[in-house]
């Protein structure tokens, strides 16, 4: 088979481990010829491949980002974008074509898959937030990163008795918060799913410090809002009608860390200050657990394809690998289990 792999949305570490069980698998199992498509659903719009053999992707498992570049194109908000991604499959002489990505990549596949295309998902994405699978690829790099940072800010917020607020990735879903603030022990863990109220923080805060505490670290998903706000602050805080959105209305988001820091030590009078993990959480070399998510991931993608198995998409469930329907994963973002945030992860901050 001739089969095409795309990597779209926001890079990720894993993804070159995807690409790399596919192409070996494919070319080493199989006898597939395979086509990297660059920078994701652009690359079918414009033209944009490479060829992948086995030396090409050899030694690629532990590097961060992808080789085949990315991008937010949505074919859907260009005009003429569906059918032309469709024609343009049909030139290149694709089989089938693996998409990995998360909700707006997958969303377009799950689109095209209904107007024809064979597609086959792989998700990707460090906020977890897919449905249908218990975990993807890239959040393990992610909350590893984001715990060593709030370990650091441990240190320097204890030395100079400061409120350390740390803004981690997290526009609709506070999963990194969560698990990294459980893992570093941070006095307060914030997320998109439950607004805050920022006079209840401030006094659990005063009620830490006159116990002795004289620190702390407060670890906030970039989506978490005030409860009196209602809507989540856009790039530099600027307001709604000020912020750009991409291709798949999203808007750009980042300065509730600050913010934060700033209402903190205006309320308190405890000296208060902001880190943004930002991009650093998406780099760098991943994990040996989703090196090994990632490729099983791969394999499992390219067999759906020689089983003609198009639009699902494969997933994680209860340690097996699995396929479910791509609509299945895509619109609904899997949010954090209310429970674990409140009732086990409320006991054991620092």
């Amino acid at each position: 088979m001739r089969i095409g792999i795309l990597t779209g949305g926001g890079d990720c570490p894993g993804l070159n481990a995807v690409i790399r069980a596919v192409v070996l698998d494919g070319v080493g199992r199989f006898g597939d010829d395979v086509v990297g498509i660059l920078d994701g659903w652009r690359g079918v719009l414009d033209g944009g491949t490479r060829p992948l053999g086995v030396e090409e992707c050899r030694e690629i498992l532990t590097r961060g980002g992808t080789i085949l570049g990315s991008s937010r194109t949505n074919p859907f908000s260009v005009e003429g974008g569906p059918a032309r991604v469709l024609a343009r499959v049909r030139e290149l002489g694709l089989d089938a074509v693996v998409a990995v990505g998360g909700d707006d990549t997958l969303g377009v596949a799950d689109r095209l898959a209904g107007m024809g295309l064979a597609v086959v998902g792989v998700p990707k994405t460090i906020d977890n937030d897919l449905s249908g699978t218990e975990v993807t690829f890239g959040f393990d790099t992610a909350v590893q990163i984001a715990t060593d940072a709030i370990d650091r800010l441990q240190t320097t917020a204890e030395s100079h008795h400061r409120v350390m607020v740390c803004e981690v990735m997290g526009r609709n879903v506070g999963h990194i918060a969560v698990h990294a603030g459980m893992a570093g022990g941070a006095a307060e863990i914030l997320v998109p799913e439950v607004p805050f109220s920022t006079e209840a923080v401030c006094e659990r805060l005063r009620r830490r410090h006159a116990g002795g505490r004289y620190f702390s670290t407060v670890v906030v998903a970039e989506g978490a809002v005030p409860a009196a706000d209602g809507a989540a602050s856009g790039a530099d805080g600027a307001g709604p009608d000020t912020i750009t959105t991409d291709a798949f209305g999203h808007r750009r988001l980042g300065g509730i860390g600050a913010e934060l820091a700033t209402e903190i030590e205006r309320v308190t009078g405890y000296e208060a200050r902001a880190t943004v993990l930002g991009h650093i959480q998406r780099g760098g070399s991943p994990t040996a657990f989703d090196r090994v998510l990632a490729t099983r991931f791969g394999a499992a993608a390219l067999q759906a394809v020689h089983d003609g198995d198009f639009g699902t998409m494969v997933a994680l469930q209860s340690t097996r690998i699995v396929r479910i329907p791509l609509g299945v994963a895509v619109g609904h973002p899997k949010t954090v289990d209310l429970d674990l945030y409140r009732n086990v992860a409320g006991r054991y901050l620092g």
